[in-house]
């Protein structure tokens, strides 16, 4: 593409029309459908296949070999570890066709999931929440909640810098950036 602002390797595969944001670079053996949405200075790992519908925000780091399916929105800043896996149905079959039913996950600002970890469609990953590499995502996750396990529960806080959050009583720091936040309802709120 004559004039293009992002790199895209020669094995891979853009089909048109799809956005590309500028900056965004997409590594080998990668496929972007039609009508996909892919925001500015990505980075769109090895082996990874975006859906048409589904939209990808601005600094998005997706690791290889990620499906992201239509009706997946990752907001900006977010990160996609290695393997880690989206659904967009609850109950498929391959002989009955059920589009219509896909379910729409978002993975809101600053999140990270892990590297192999499973998000169930439906679902919704709060801001800067931290998802545990392995983890089953089953139930919406607060904001800079930090989930593990099968399924998933909450073990904990993290910062928006991603380190662990320490408490006391119920308040919240980090003891690497000093951040500070309140808690309310199992969702972290910073305070300024």
């Amino acid at each position: 593409m004559a004039g293009k602002n992002y790199f895209v390797h020669e094995s891979s595969y853009i089909d048109s029309p799809c956005e590309i944001g500028e900056g965004t670079k997409v590594w080998h053996f990668s496929h972007i459908m039609k009508h996909s949405k892919i925001g500015r200075n990505c980075n769109i790992g090895q082996n990874v296949f975006i859906s048409s519908g589904a939209i990808i925000g601005n600094n998005v780091k997706i690791q290889n070999n990620v499906s992201v399916y239509a009706g997946v929105i990752c907001e900006d800043d977010v990160f996609l570890g290695p393997s880690c896996v989206f659904t967009n149905i609850i109950n498929p079959r391959s002989f009955i066709d059920r589009k219509a039913e896909y379910k729409q996950t978002i993975v809101k600002k600053g999140a990270t999931i892990g590297a192999n970890a499973t998000i169930v469609c439906g679902h919704n990953v709060g801001r800067y929440a931290l998802i545990g590499a392995g983890a089953v995502v089953t139930k919406d996750v607060p904001d800079y909640a930090l989930v593990v396990g099968n399924p998933a529960r909450i073990m904990g806080y993290v910062c928006e810098c991603g380190s662990r959050l320490e408490k006391s009583e119920n308040k919240y720091k980090c003891g690497i950036c000093d951040r500070r936040y309140g808690i309310s309802n199992e969702s972290l709120i910073p305070k300024e």
